[in-house]
């Protein structure tokens, strides 16, 4: 098991590398240039994504196919996947997954519209698409379409159901008093995911459109209120921030600056795991929203990188960078994982830290989880056909049982490496077909402002 264990980390390393770093912000920032800064278009998307086309193809409303995209994206990468960053690439991994996110904004604009641009209808009558179709329909390159959706199927078990569970378990043995068997938690979880996801996407965007907005307001709110307490430290957690983003040095407690290249590795690894802009994950249920224009939803769903990362994150960094420095009795020495460090940062605040940490990450952990099946099961239709479906969500439900006795660091570990590996085909898909998105937005935009939003047509038609 130890070499085993050796070789994941290794092959973590390998991946995470230079070369994925300079592929995944390489593509941020070549497809920001591409779509003339699709970044200044974050309040329309805002505004488009509570803008209803009931009339238009798809199966769920834009607002659902958000808010489902959401689930899976606001889950515990916002809460114990910041802490992770920190506690291996210092407080400056913030400010990377923060920029990480600020760019990833075009990525997620651009994956999503050629994922709705080459969806199909399937014989039952569901839309379908994602970065398979974009690659065998946009390119004619089926067999890395199959690469993609064989590479998002298993990673729907790490990032999408293991982690999520496991952390829910951790949770609530932490902050919890009266002990709770983790096999326990995990049967509960998978009766409650069963009950959700046997009804397809209607039941799992219902869920999720009530659910989302209620957590993440929450949470927030809850960041905002610890900030306030924490209000002298504030400036100087941003400057220590930006500073260690460059430059190694210690901070406060022992909490330590680890360099340049760590702090963007780090900080770039849980950006993605946090936001998901470059795998072409929430693109698989854009393609389910009702729209006629394919730059439309792409504009939706870039918005939630923007509520993600260059909001939740941010205020997940600000709490644990603050209240770290504002309580050097926290022993960084004796602090294993970053999800430990989230814990303790949280315990500082009395009575409300525990509640907003519990509450926060059990809701965004099971939104993750539901919004993930999805995915899995768009991904073992296109692969195997609807024959597929069943036994997916029969599996899928097997893990959340089993998941809280997993090794959490294992499991993250497994799960950065998916992250890494499915979002290189999908980032293929992204860069070879920047002509289309160009001109699509370019075709979009223009129009923008002359006519009803839902009467503006793609360009090839």
């Amino acid at each position: 098991m130890d070499a085993f264990v050796s070789f994941i980390n290794w092959l973590d390393d390998f991946i995470w590398g230079i070369p994925m770093i300079v592929l995944l912000l390489g593509t941020h920032l070549f497809m920001t240039v591409r779509t003339g800064f699709i970044q200044r278009k974050t309040f329309t998307g805002v505004r488009l994504s509570v803008t209803r086309d009931p009339d238009a193809p798809g199966d769920v409303s834009q607002f659902q196919a958000l808010t489902t995209a959401l689930a899976s994206t606001i889950g515990t990468g916002n809460i114990i996947g910041v802490g992770t960053a920190i506690f291996l690439g210092g407080p400056g991994a913030v400010f990377w997954c923060w920029i990480a996110g600020i760019f990833g904004i075009a990525t997620k604009y651009a994956e999503s519209l050629i994922a709705v641009k080459y969806r199909v209808r399937t014989p039952d009558g569901k839309m379908q698409g994602g970065a398979m179709y974009a690659l065998e329909r946009g390119l004619g390159l089926k067999w890395l379409g199959v690469l993609f959706a064989a590479l998002a199927a298993l990673a729907s078990f790490g990032i999408g159901c293991g982690t999520q569970i496991n952390a829910i378990a951790e949770v609530i043995e932490n902050n919890i008093p009266v002990p709770i068997p983790p096999i326990v938690i995990g049967i509960v979880g998978g009766l409650l995911t069963a009950i959700v996801i046997i009804g397809g996407i209607k039941s799992i965007a219902s869920v999720c459109e009530k659910l989302v907005p209620f957590m993440a307001i929450f949470y927030v709110l809850g960041c905002i209120i610890i900030l306030g307490f924490n209000y002298d430290f504030i400036l100087p957690a941003i400057e220590a921030i930006v500073r260690l983003a460059f430059t190694p040095g210690a901070v406060a407690g022992g909490l330590v600056g680890q360099g340049l290249m760590i702090a963007m590795r780090f900080g770039v690894a849980r950006g993605l795991f946090s936001n998901e802009s470059g795998m072409g994950s929430a693109p698989l249920v854009a393609s389910a929203a009702q729209t006629r224009n394919p730059v439309r939803q792409a504009l939706v769903s870039a918005t939630g990188t923007f509520w993600d990362t260059v909001v939740v994150c941010l205020m997940t960094g600000l709490v644990l960078v603050s209240t770290i420095m504002k309580n050097p009795d926290i022993d960084m020495i004796h602090v294993t994982d970053g999800g430990q460090l989230t814990t303790l940062a949280f315990a500082q605040i009395p009575v409300l830290g525990p509640v907003i940490l519990v509450i926060g990450i059990i809701t965004f952990a099971w939104s993750t989880i539901l919004g993930w099946s999805y995915y899995g099961e768009r991904c073992a239709q296109y692969l195997w056909g609807k024959k597929a479906i069943l036994p997916y969500k029969i599996l899928f439900v097997a893990v959340v049982v089993i998941g809280p006795v997993l090794a959490l660091d294992l499991v993250w570990t497994i799960a950065d490496i998916l992250n890494a590996l499915m979002a290189i085909p999908n980032l293929i898909a992204v860069l070879l077909l920047s002509g289309v998105i160009a001109r699509e937005t370019k075709h979009y935009l223009h129009h923008l402002d002359e006519v009803d939003t839902t009467e503006i047509p793609s360009v090839d038609k």
